[in-house]
């Protein structure tokens, strides 16, 4: 099963710049988790499924703890944190940040892992 988590929009200090590092810019955080869903799906109990709102507050906790210089570090730091529980087999992410080049509407940085068997 995989669950997604599309379009989070969270506040982070981010970025090189010295004005960036004062300022609270918002970024939008798409996340795949791929698990092995079958007991969350025979029992229908919250306990044996990944969940997606705890996930989600720690997503949002952890991107706004500290400010960060770049995306890549973000995303490796995230891709920690979602790779923490076990059940998960794989997870990707894509951190968008917008207004972040004049002339495109965003940049992003993607990146992915999977649990070694």
């Amino acid at each position: 099963m995989k669950i997604r988590i599309k379009n989070l929009r969270v506040p982070a200090s981010v970025g090189v710049h010295a004005w960036e590092k004062d300022a609270v810019q918002t970024l939008v955080i798409n996340v795949e988790l791929e698990f092995d869903g079958g007991a969350a799906a025979s029992s229908d109990r919250l306990k044996d499924a990944v969940d997606y709102q705890e996930i989600t507050r720690r997503l949002v906790e952890e991107t706004r703890r500290a400010h960060v210089h770049l995306l890549e570090a973000l995303a490796d730091r995230l891709l920690d944190l979602l790779m923490k529980d076990e059940r998960v087999a794989s997870a990707a992410i894509e951190i968008d940040k917008p207004g972040a080049l004049a002339l495109a509407e965003s940049v992003s940085v993607s990146a992915s892992r999977r649990r070694e068997d």
